[in-house]
């Protein structure tokens, strides 16, 4: 394995302005460890519904660095996507999709060759994938430069993915670095998305082992906050354990596709987020009319091998259950996407009701019906305080 891709999937480094790739090492896999790597198929009962539904109908925007369409598990399930970094490597480089291209296939990949029973099959092998770069690659030669270079580009991803058509955003990126902040542009294009009924996923952070801090975009309101568990359910000893999370999901040596095309066996909470974006991609294709926030609710009351107590920092509500999540749905009646309202746990940020919100309409002009009531409630409220005030002195007088 080149040392490039040891480094690309390398465990959290920082890079282009806080958002980082949050997989972790990666090692060759031969065509029988690939299908050991693809585990979590069955862990999460994604096969289970397969005869339902396999994601036909929707779109999932991985958000993150490029995605290589032309490799062989991904054939017709790319769509035209956007570029919002603009220099480092260019489409068709080494460098330019690896992360992504890995995220894409755990999500909707398809195999090939005779019956397609090569490579990698994604959790929702027929939803359409829509590739959105945003980082760069960790072995991109201009990534030093990434730091003073596309500040927006991670909040004009989420936004460019719900005008264009995304029902799930799969953030497999974050910033738990030391200096990891809520950025209120991020903020307020996730809750741009989830106003809009998109579904937003994101991996919970791998920095367990360093500070354990919070990792942002996972710990916005309304985010699903996938951590990693391996087979056997045992939290991932990298990933983070804060409030915020919501499920956990596989993310311990699961197969990943790569543009080389070559197969890898890696770790990492992105993995664990991609998982659960293809879970959402099919309840998505039965239920289009659930909100994000029914969804979210969805795959935490549905979850199996929950911790003591319903939760935990390292668990959330237990392991994300397709299946399970997917015949509850059936018995929900949709509901409104609707913007946040509960304020940010720990601290406000953001900019809070705008001046022209409070100006009245019409250049100040109030409706003659809203002055007048205003009137007969003004005097009500006086003659109710001129009473109140005479009782108070005839009390004090006696």
């Amino acid at each position: 394995m080149r040392a490039g891709r040891r480094a690309l999937l390398g465990a959290l480094v920082g890079f282009l302005l806080g958002p980082v790739l949050v997989a972790g090492a990666t090692t060759p896999a031969s065509a029988e460890t690939i299908e050991e790597g693809q585990w979590g198929l069955d862990a999460i009962h994604a096969r289970d519904v397969w005869p339902t539904t396999r994601g036909e109908g929707t779109v999932v925007a991985v958000v993150d660095t490029g995605v290589d369409q032309t490799h062989p598990d991904l054939r017709g399930r790319v769509l035209p996507g956007k570029d919002l970094v603009g220099f480092g490597a260019r489409r068709g480089d080494s460098a330019w999709a690896s992360h992504g291209t890995a995220m894409a296939g755990i999500i909707a990949g398809r195999g090939h060759g005779p019956g397609d029973a090569e490579g990698v099959t994604g959790v929702a092998p027929r939803t359409r994938i829509l590739p959105i770069r945003v980082i760069l690659d960790q072995d991109d030669p201009q990534r030093r430069r990434a730091r003073t270079t596309r500040a927006s580009a991670l909040p004009e991803g989420i936004r460019w993915a719900v005008d264009h058509g995304a029902d799930v955003i799969n953030l497999s990126l974050g910033d738990d670095s030391k200096s990891s902040h809520p950025e209120p542009a991020e903020d307020e294009a996730v809750q741009y998305a989830l106003g809009k009924g998109v579904v937003v996923v994101a991996s919970a952070g791998n920095g367990a082992k360093d500070g354990d801090r919070a990792s942002y975009p996972a710990a916005y309101p309304g985010v699903i906050s996938v951590t990693a568990v391996d087979r056997y359910g045992v939290p991932g000893d990298f990933s983070t354990r804060r409030w915020y999370s919501s499920v956990n999901a596989p993310g311990v040596d699961v197969a990943m596709a790569d543009p080389d095309r070559r197969y890898y066996v890696g770790w990492g909470t992105s993995a664990a987020a991609a998982h659960v974006s293809g879970v959402v991609a099919l309840i998505r294709s039965v239920h289009p009319e659930l909100s994000p926030a029914q969804i979210k609710r969805l795959l935490e009351t549905t979850a199996r091998n929950s911790p003591e107590g319903g939760r935990s920092d390292a668990l959330g509500a237990g392991l994300v259950d397709a299946s399970a999540a997917l015949a509850a749905a059936e018995e929900l009646e949709p509901e409104p996407s609707l913007p946040r309202v509960s304020p940010y746990p720990g601290r406000h940020f953001g900019p809070g009701p705008q001046a022209a919100d409070l100006r009245p309409p019409q250049g100040g002009d109030l409706p003659g019906a809203t002055v007048a009531a205003c009137a007969v409630t003004g005097a009500a409220l006086l003659l109710v305080a001129g009473g109140l005030h005479l009782h108070g002195r005839r009390g004090a007088g006696r």
